[in-house]
């Protein structure tokens, strides 16, 4: 570790020590939400996108639990390939910007406590071709050269639950071999080989599931968690147990589809009918399903999409069909209040024969998003970040095991007045080096 002065807000105590975190691939902020309020204060978010580079230069901008990251966090518009977050002899005019006011210099490799991203999940969607590490979109081989050169005490990776499957488990076990050491395939050649690790234990891949989180949608997302060995010590991370039952959509959205139907309701005359009879029919709908079906009336998975394909909706076929049940169409996205008047798109927005359509602020109550969190963007740009977005409840309850573990090394640690090794076995301490080109290596 450096021996740098750290600015002042930077607290010394094991009690109230702040985590630090990088995010990569960071959207529109979901993870980021989560792990924000898990504890983690962002030293930089990544992202490519820029309508989700504005939301969240804007949410930072606005809300006073971000002052932090007003002051101290980069919210960098790059592709995360170009992304050099510590300056090196190749780089040297890289670096984070903003955190230097905190950590008092550049930051140093292993000075981080959590490198963090939700890497791009077509190559493992089965809602894509499954690719896997053929895929130009797959990014693990960058997130593996991310650890290399940051050293971070901990790694936490979240993608589709498609990685899970059976087709992909060399592929799993190559990214826990780089990561904690072991004998696996390298991918470009298909060879076994001995790999020696970057000494982290691997806390496996774990499936969690949204709702069990408090998300009313079906949503199973891998993680994975990685925690570097000579932080984790006599330790053990524990994997975050369901808070609570499923949260129907009924209970989510009722509120906001009142307030949707509200302004036809106070008209009076033929349309407040129209507008009762269709707000009465969607609660009837939707908290029957809440009562019947056995997953608790909760939403399909949203479904982001991509720029290459049309207007946002609610998902294919079979997405649509269970949306019907709880009362909702499945076939766009709406308008808002002011919008839907200016354009005059109410008869399909709110008054469809298949219920109403869900507007961008219902969706990302689906997704888990707070509800003071605003996008930026057209309608479908705003859509494709909540449906592209790791639901921030689950990264909440992640990230605050990821945050017992450090807290309780560094309680530890200071109690016995030693500090973790600054380097792992069979590390030398050369000055900063360049990364290992993972994208050669594994063949992305």
């Amino acid at each position: 570790m450096s021996s740098r002065q750290p600015h002042p807000e930077q607290s010394t105590g094991p009690s109230d020590h702040i985590l630090t975190s990088i995010e990569i691939c960071a959207g529109a902020g979901g993870q980021a939400i989560g792990l924000h309020q898990a504890g983690f204060k962002h030293l930089a978010l990544v992202e490519i996108d820029q309508h989700a580079v504005k939301t969240l230069e804007k949410n930072i901008e606005l809300l006073k639990e971000w002052s932090w990251e007003r002051n101290f966090c980069d919210v960098i518009s790059m592709d995360v390939n170009e992304f050099r977050p510590i300056p090196s002899k190749k780089y040297p005019e890289a670096g984070l910007k903003k955190p230097v006011n905190f950590l008092g210099g550049h930051l140093g490799k292993g000075d981080l406590d959590l490198l963090a991203g939700g890497v791009p999940c077509p190559p493992f969607s089965h809602a894509g071709k499954q690719l896997g590490k053929d895929d130009e979109r797959d990014l693990f081989p960058r997130m593996l050269e991310l650890v290399e050169e940051l050293l971070p005490k901990a790694v936490m990776i979240e993608n589709v639950r498609g990685i899970k499957d059976a087709k992909f488990e060399d592929y799993r076990t190559y990214i826990e071999a780089r990561l904690e050491g072991g004998r696996a395939k390298r991918p470009e050649t298909g060879l076994e080989e001995e790999f020696k690790g970057l000494g982290y234990e691997v806390c496996e891949w774990e499936v969690l599931e949204a709702s069990d989180f408090g998300v009313p949608q079906l949503r199973p997302r891998a993680v994975l968690v990685a925690i570097r060995k000579n932080v984790l010590g006599d330790l053990k991370f524990v994997w975050p147990t369901p808070t609570e039952g499923p949260r129907s959509v009924f209970h989510a959205l009722e509120r906001s589809m009142e307030d949707r139907y509200k302004p036809y309701l106070e008209m009076g005359g033929a349309i407040a009918e129209k507008a009762r009879r269709c707000l009465d029919k969607w609660r009837d709908d939707a908290s029957g399903a809440a009562l019947t079906k056995k997953d608790g009336g909760i939403a399909p998975t949203l479904v982001g999409g991509s720029k290459k394909h049309g207007g946002a909706d609610l998902g294919p076929s079979r997405a649509k069909a269970a949306w019907n049940t709880l009362g909702v169409s499945g076939m766009g996205v709406a308008n808002d209040h002011a919008e839907g008047e200016k354009k005059k798109s109410q008869d399909r927005d709110l008054f469809g024969d298949d219920g109403p359509m869900l507007t961008v602020k219902q969706a990302a109550i689906v997704q888990g998003f707070p509800d003071n969190w605003k996008f930026t963007g057209g309608k479908t740009a705003q859509y494709r970040q909540v449906g592209n977005a790791f639901p921030p409840p689950v990264a909440a309850a992640v990230g605050k095991a990821i945050a017992d573990v450090l807290r309780a090394a560094h309680e530890r640690d200071t109690r016995s007045k030693t500090k973790p090794m600054d380097l792992l076995p069979r590390q030398s301490a050369p000055a900063l080096t360049d990364s290992v080109d993972d994208r050669q290596c594994a063949g992305g």
